[in-house]
């Protein structure tokens, strides 16, 4: 690989090929096994003694691993691309046989939480069980919300063909999507047209913008009609279970309490003015303009100068600023890029997003992102990279216990940014260069924050109006662009090409109402920062500590060590402070 070529996944680490050898025993295998424990435990579990309890998780944690190995595969591979048919194809397989083997484990948490407290409290004074603890306190978190056996099977059996086929569907769609682009030989896949709306040529970017709303246009009926069948299946299931809201499966998974999410969202859409309608305005002076147009958002400021920084400076700037911070997380993220763990080339047909994948505890997180060389695609490095050292600190509290709420596991990837950015800006020296740099942090964290508030917005009224019946795309565009003004203000000229920009957000496909985690966890390491910056003494090492607990401790357990309490709403407001802070900055100089 020479110094400026990108680099792609090697994935042989989990298995050789689709038609592994390996792949297909562990297959096997996984299917018997998990057919003898259901044989063996159904309807026993509360006839278990600790010792003999913990040992039964023991074992359900190991084929877990399998599983998810398995399936970690069939996810990258679909992802690295989605265009191509036989892939595909392999990805539903995989899906189909791992939900048709874990029927036969179902009962098993289901049995758990038809214990009584007490009962397991009996069961917690065996170390076996014990070191499960954290685990089973999070399965009791959907005691309440939990349906009859024959009915968690038959929602299990038939995600493949509900919303995992509208998933599909939704990645397919947009991977075969091409944009057509004045001046360029091919159309363009999604990835690349969206990366020209950051074009300092302004009529490139209102090209794109209008190309982008054309495609989508195009193809909204299908994007509507996969939205509103998501959206009215998770009504019937949140009914069936007793949810109360939307978002309340979410807030549970999340483990956060109802109070504190409404606490963060309420603190930012107050905050709407004092940050999105206040640096949109002065970013409309900054470039000359009376207002923008919504495809002037994400523009290079006048004075950027637009270098491409290569991908050898870009892995430099990370793991330096990593390193500097605590020489353990450079040395994990430098394995990253030494054992091929990352796929940064845009290429067509593979996932135009950004991600780091855990995988399970035996092997390794693998990064997705597409690399155009700009200084936002460094900050996504840092930021994926920061997910990814968190994984393998993780990794050792095993496959039950190493994943954290998407709340907390967007902390490291937002310090990890916040580290680099840091590292950039305070070495810089010249004064237009770094007015720059600030003000494309600015606009991170506002696409951070703002920006997905005011998705999470979007979805919550989404989701309540689709109660009263199936929204039409007219229907859906009034939303997007009501939320739209609300959140970004007047400074935005909004045409009706951006009506349908709301129908390419794949995490309203994928997870919804997982947006509010980008929010939460970015201000809550702007608060965490504070902290640090502060000097607190063993910062680096409590961090780490947090980090290596994954999902063992919850937000209050995990802030405390530094004096921090998400539940107060002035934690909230601290980390907004940081956002108006450096827009402070900017006026000043301007």
């Amino acid at each position: 690989m020479t110094a400026e070529s990108l680099p792609q996944w090697n994935l042989e680490d989990l298995y050789a090929g689709p038609n592994s050898d390996v792949l297909n025993t562990d297959l096997k295998t996984l299917e018997e096994r998990a057919k003898a424990f259901g044989e063996t435990y159904r309807g026993k579990i509360a006839s278990l003694d600790g010792k003999t309890f913990g040992q039964v998780i023991a074992e359900y944690e190991d084929f877990g691993e399998i599983a998810g190995k398995v399936m970690s595969y069939a996810q990258l591979l679909f992802a690295g691309n989605m265009g191509d048919s036989e892939t595909g194809r392999f990805y539903q397989t995989i899906q189909e046989k791992i939900t048709d083997i874990s029927t036969y484990t179902l009962f098993f948490e289901l049995e758990i939480n038809r214990l009584s407290q007490e009962q397991l409290g009996e069961r917690l004074k065996a170390p076996e069980t014990a070191k499960y603890a954290a685990w089973l306190r999070d399965v009791g978190v959907f005691r309440d919300h939990q349906l009859s056996d024959d009915l968690e099977k038959l929602l299990l059996e038939k995600q493949v063909t509900g919303k995992g086929s509208w998933v599909r569907l939704f990645e397919e769609t947009m991977a075969e999507l091409r944009f057509p682009l004045e001046g360029e030989a091919a159309s363009l896949t999604a990835s690349e047209i969206f990366d020209k709306l950051s074009s300092k040529d302004r009529e490139v970017r209102q090209a794109a913008a209008l190309s982008i709303g054309q495609v989508l246009q195009d193809n909204i009926r299908i994007f509507s009609l996969i939205t509103n069948t998501l959206a009215k299946d998770k009504e019937i299931e949140d009914r069936w279970r007793g949810y109360a809201s939307p978002v309340s499966y979410r807030n549970k998974s999340n483990l956060v309490e109802d109070e504190v999410v409404e606490a963060l969202t309420t603190s930012v859409k107050e905050s709407y003015g004092d940050l999105s309608h206040r640096y949109y305005g002065l970013k409309a002076k900054w470039m000359g303009f009376d207002k923008l147009e919504f495809w002037d958002r994400n523009a290079p400021l006048p004075d950027d100068d637009d270098k491409r920084i290569p991908w050898s400076e870009a892995k430099d700037r990370v793991l330096n600023a990593y390193g500097a911070f605590a020489p353990e997380m450079a040395e994990i993220a430098k394995g990253f890029f030494d054992k091929k763990w990352i796929d940064a080339e845009p290429r067509a047909g593979k996932d135009s997003g950004a991600f780091s994948h855990p995988t399970v505890p035996s092997a390794h997180p693998y990064i997705l992102m597409n690399y155009h060389g700009k200084t936002r695609d460094v900050m996504t490095l840092a930021h994926e990279l920061g997910h990814g050292v968190h994984q393998v600190l993780a990794a050792g509290q095993g496959g039950l216990q190493s994943d954290t709420p998407l709340t907390l596991a967007e902390t490291a990837s937002v310090f990890g940014e916040m580290l680099t950015f840091r590292a950039v800006i305070d070495g810089e020296t010249d004064a237009k260069r770094r007015r720059v740099l600030l003000a494309g942090k600015v606009e991170d964290m506002l696409n951070t924050v703002v920006r997905q508030v005011a998705f999470f917005e979007f979805e919550r009224r989404v989701h309540d109006k689709r109660r009263e019946g199936e929204l039409s795309p007219e229907a859906l565009g009034d939303i997007w662009m009501a939320v739209q003004d609300e959140s970004l203000g007047p400074a935005f000229n909004f045409t009706d090409e951006y009506r349908t920009y709301w129908s390419y957000i794949p995490h309203f496909i994928h997870t919804p109402f997982y947006v509010y985690a980008y929010a939460f966890g970015d201000c809550l390491v702007n608060s965490l920062y504070d902290v640090f910056a502060k000097g607190h003494e063993g910062f680096q090492a409590k961090y780490l500590d947090m980090l290596k607990a994954g999902g063992t401790l919850r937000h209050k357990e995990l802030l405390a060590p530094f004096g921090l309490d998400a539940s107060d709403p002035a934690f909230w407001k601290r980390g907004l402070k940081v956002v108006s802070g450096f827009i402070d900055e900017l006026e000043e100089e301007l």
